[in-house]
C-alpha cells in the first residue's frame, strides 16, 4: 500500500467572521492548499468536506459538494462526501482521505473542514453545541459541553491535588504561543491570574478556561507517494492513522477522567509508526477546555495519571519545552470551529515541518502528534506525521 503524504495546506483566520459566508471560507482555505500544492483541480482524485453543526447553523448540508462547487473543483466532477464526528470532524476526514489513497483507489485527496458557529447565539447556540453530547439523557437534564467538563475538573483537582493555577496554565500556554500565529482569534497573552479571575462559566472553569466559538476553515492535499514521485514534489508523511470509540455519555464510562478513546488510538499510533512518545517533537491537543488538555496529556501517553501537573509546572509544554503543546494556539486561542479544528491541526504540523511556522517554530522537528476529539472523549482520531 502506498505511503501518504500532505503536499499542501491552508486556512483562513479562525475568529468571529461575520461577514464571511460558509462558503467563502471554505473555498478560500481549499484554493490555498491547492496552490500551495501545485496542482490542479484535475488531479484531484476525491474531497471530503468535514463539517459538525452546518445544518442547524448555515442550514445547509452536503458541505462537501458545497465546497466542490465553489472551489471550482465540480466541473471534473470529482466525488465530494460530508464527513461528521462531531468536533472530530477534521480528524475523522483527513483519516477518510488516507485511507482512501493508502487503499490505491486515489492518488489525491483533498479534506477541507469548515464551520459558521457565530451566526446564532445565546439560548439557541447552547442547545445546538449540546446535542454533541447525548441528547436523550445528558442535554435533556441540562447538561452541556461545559458542564461536564467542569463536573470532570473538580473530580480530577479533588482526585490528583493538582492547583486551579495549573490547569490555567494550559490556556496560558496557547495563548503565547497564539500570539505567534497570525491566523488565530486571540493573540493576545494571558496570566494565571487573568484566567482565575475572568467569569465564571461552570465552577470550576472561567471564559477563559474554555475554547471560543470560531467561525473557521482549513484544508490539506493528501497524495501517494507515487503521485509525488511523477510531480517531483515532497510532502509530509503522514505515519500512521488511528480511530477509536468510547461511550458516549459520560455517566456510562468508567472513570470521568479517562478519555479511553485516546489512550487506545495514541497507544495503536505510535505502534504502527514504531515509536515512543519520547520520540514526538511537538503535539497538537484537542483542548476545547483547560482540563482536557490536562487528561490528554496523560491518556496521549506523555505523563502518567494525575501527573500531566509536572509537565506544566516545569514548563515541558512550551515551545522550547520537551513537549511542545499546541504550537498553533490550539482550540482555547487559535480558536474552534469544530469542523476545520483537526484540519486546523495538520495545517499547523505541515508548517512545523516545512520549517514555515516563523516565529513559534520549533527546532530539529522529527514526528508531531495530532489528537482530534468528539465532545467530551467519545471519538478520538490520533495522527502521527514526520519521520525520513
Amino acid at each position: 500500500m502506498s505511503e501518504v503524504y500532505v503536499i499542501g495546506a491552508g486556512e483562513t483566520k479562525f475568529g468571529e467572521l461575520w461577514d464571511r459566508s460558509l462558503r467563502e471560507l471554505a473555498v478560500e482555505a481549499g484554493l490555498k492548499a491547492i496552490e500551495d500544492a501545485g496542482i490542479y483541480s484535475r488531479d484531484i482524485g476525491i474531497l471530503y468536506g468535514s463539517n459538525s453543526l452546518g445544518a442547524g447553523i448555515s442550514y445547509q448540508n452536503d458541505v462537501g459538494s458545497l465546497i466542490a462547487d465553489f472551489a471550482g473543483i465540480a466541473v471534473e466532477h470529482t466525488p465530494a462526501v460530508r464527513v461528521e464526528a462531531s468536533t472530530a470532524s477534521g480528524g475523522a476526514a483527513v483519516r477518510e482521505a488516507y485511507l482512501a489513497i493508502k487503499s490505491g483507489e486515489y492518488d489525491v485527496a483533498v479534506v477541507g473542514g469548515v464551520e459558521k458557529l457565530t451566526e446564532v447565539y445565546g439560548s439557541e447556540i447552547l442547545d445546538l453545541t449540546s446535542t454533541l453530547l447525548d441528547s436523550e439523557w445528558e442535554a435533556f437534564f441540562g447538561a452541556t459541553p461545559a458542564a461536564l467538563a467542569a463536573m470532570t475538573a473538580r473530580r480530577y483537582l479533588d482526585d490528583f491535588h493538582v492547583s486551579r493555577e495549573i490547569m490555567a496554565m494550559i490556556s496560558v500556554n496557547d495563548h503565547s504561543n497564539a500570539s505567534l500565529n497570525p491566523d488565530a482569534q486571540y493573540r493576545n497573552k494571558l496570566t494565571v491570574q487573568g484566567v482565575l479571575d475572568s467569569v465564571s462559566v461552570a465552577e470550576p472553569l472561567t471564559m477563559m478556561d474554555c475554547s471560543p466559538l470560531s467561525d473557521g476553515a482549513a484544508a490539506v492535499v493528501l497524495a501517494s507517494e507515487e503521485f509525488m514521485k511523477k510531480m517531483k514534489i515532497e510532502g509530509v508523511r503522514i505515519v500512521s492513522s488511528e480511530i477509536s470509540q468510547d461511550y458516549l455519555a459520560l455517566h456510562s464510562r468508567k472513570s470521568v477522567y479517562e478519555f479511553e478513546s485516546a489512550k487506545i488510538a495514541s497507544r495503536k499510533a505510535l505502534e504502527k509508526a514504531g515509536i515512543k512518545n519520547d520520540d514526538i517533537s511537538f503535539v497538537e491537543l484537542h483542548d476545547s477546555f483547560s482540563i482536557y488538555g490536562l487528561i490528554e496529556l496523560e491518556d496521549l501517553g506523555f505523563a502518567e495519571k494525575g501527573n500531566a501537573k509536572s509537565l506544566v509546572e516545569n514548563n515541558e509544554i512550551r515551545l522550547d519545552g520537551s513537549i511542545p503543546v499546541n504550537p498553533s494556539g490550539g482550540l482555547k486561542a487559535k480558536g474552534n470551529p469544530y469542523g476545520a479544528t483537526g484540519v486546523g491541526q495538520f495545517v499547523e504540523a505541515y508548517l512545523q515541518f516545512k520549517n514555515r511556522a516563523d516565529k513559534r517554530q520549533i527546532k530539529d522537528v522529527r514526528y508531531g502528534m495530532l489528537h482530534s476529539m468528539a465532545g467530551s472523549g467519545s471519538t478520538s482520531v490520533v495522527h502521527i506525521l514526520g519521520g525520513e
